[in-house]
């Protein structure tokens, strides 16, 4: 009778320990999505503070391109808002996704002003300009790796909450809903390939 008694007391205290130690992985890995995210959060603030700065100096010579202007300003202060948005809760889902679609609108935006600024020779000359346009491809570099270290801790989150037996755990400690790879939508002008003719 004593040994069954032992036996089952070892069970119930394995069964907690085992219990305690799902919840801190789950704990452990939600929280470095989050922290990855804010690595993002970081580099794409400092891409939306170059913007402003590069249509200013582009908008003394284009002045007949107030649309591809205003429509980048327009695609960075969207973005910005998902931004917000998707920092207030780097595990909800929709809100990933809605900065995954306004960063592409954004690039699509910033494509344009590529393409129109290089019937600009003047401009592309500019030693401000190519300062920005240099430093906002950096800050691009950081975004993408940035977003892979995210993508990569999601990732393990989610593989972790789906195995077996953390699923049968993950819903009871607030776990339900997987979390979002942040994916940058592609404008149209990055899905197509460009031809080239010789």
């Amino acid at each position: 009778m004593e040994f069954s008694g032992l036996f089952w007391l070892i069970a119930l205290a394995a069964l907690v320990f085992y219990t305690a130690s799902v919840y801190n992985r789950l704990v452990s890995l939600k929280n470095r999505y989050e922290n990855a995210f804010a690595q993002i959060e970081v580099q794409l603030k400092r891409r939306y503070d170059l913007i402003p700065n590069l249509v200013d100096t582009a908008k003394g010579y284009l002045k007949h391109e107030r649309d591809t202007l205003e429509a980048v300003i327009s695609a960075r202060n969207s973005a910005l808002s998902g931004l917000r948005s998707a920092a207030a809760n780097p595990g909800d889902p929709r809100a990933i996704a809605e900065l995954g679609q306004a960063e592409g609108a954004l690039s699509g935006a910033l494509g344009r002003l590529n393409v129109v600024m290089e019937a600009y020779p003047d401009l592309k000359a500019n030693q401000n300009m190519m300062q920005l346009s240099e430093e906002l491809t950096s800050t691009e570099n950081k975004v993408a790796f940035a977003r892979q270290a995210f993508n990569d801790s999601v990732m393990s989150y989610n593989i972790y909450k789906q195995s077996f037996p953390p699923v049968l755990l993950a819903g009871f400690f607030g776990h339900r809903e997987d979390a979002k790879l942040l994916e940058f939508e592609d404008s149209e002008e990055f899905q197509a390939a460009p031809r080239v003719e010789f």
